[in-house]
């Protein structure tokens, strides 16, 4: 007579077998991996943001690439991206995209801020501010926007930039003259952002595509891309402060 089989507690927590190539997780050691929680990877999964575990028998296991579209949504979410948002560009990706391609889409989606924004309500974000904002400065700030009202239009999405523009409350400046510099300044950062994204996307990014590539190099990939902002940033800082020098030297000489 052979023996009962043991028990388990939830098939997909049971122990995982080293079957095929690549890593062969059971949900509890994806959620490690990826720096979440097992009740969050449930609900994504739900959302359709993972695609469905292998099962063998009553057991489900999942992979690298499972891991790696975890890891874009936790990057974008991460980064201030809402879930809707997020659910609409994974659910566009090809069911075929391999662990590389998921690792160069998600640097190059990644948020370019260092820290996710802050979601405030009215009170907290006056604390936020050191002060009691006008209403006229809360439009300001709405309109320089450094301050988002959320979906729900009780909270404010609060960004880096907030710092900046209640400095410039202290200066002895116009509003208005602050919302159209900061319109000014958008403007022509729109149309360099999608100039040097172009340039990235087609000397870079396509030609790296066009081969086929190790995990290895994926992987360096996605640091050069991440390093590639630094530079870029630095980059338009520089360029501006030329820039200017340029106007300066301009105004001399006519004078």
């Amino acid at each position: 007579m052979s023996p009962s089989p043991e028990p388990s507690a939830s098939p997909e927590t049971a122990e995982p077998s080293s079957v095929g190539e690549g890593s062969v997780l059971t949900i509890d050691e994806l959620s490690a991996k990826a720096g979440t929680t097992v009740r969050t990877t449930r609900y994504y999964a739900s959302l359709g943001l993972i695609p469905p575990p292998e099962r063998r028998g009553r057991v489900a296991y999942y992979g690298d690439v499972h891991l790696a579209r975890l890891e874009m949504v936790r990057a974008l979410q991460d980064h201030g991206f809402t879930l809707q948002a997020i659910e609409r560009y994974v659910t566009s990706l090809p069911p075929e995209a391999t662990t590389e391609e998921l690792a160069l889409q998600r640097a190059m989606l990644t948020s370019w801020t260092t820290q996710p924004p802050e979601r405030l309500t009215r009170r907290q974000l006056d604390k936020r501010a050191g002060r009691v904002l006008s209403d006229a400065q809360l439009d300001v700030l709405l309109e320089l926007q450094a301050v988002v009202l959320d979906d729900d239009g009780t909270h404010f999405l609060v960004h880096p930039g907030l710092p900046l523009a209640l400095e410039m409350f202290d200066l002895d400046l116009p509003l208005e003259s602050m919302v159209q510099a900061t319109a000014a300044i958008d403007r022509h950062m729109r149309s360099l952002a999608d100039e040097l994204t172009e340039i990235l996307r087609t000397q870079v990014v396509r030609p790296f595509r066009a081969e086929q590539h190790t995990p290895e190099e994926a992987a360096r990939m996605e640091r050069t891309v991440s390093s590639l902002r630094r530079v870029t940033l630095e980059a338009v800082v520089v360029g501006f402060q030329r820039a200017a020098n340029e106007v300066i030297q301009r105004s001399l000489r006519r004078r």
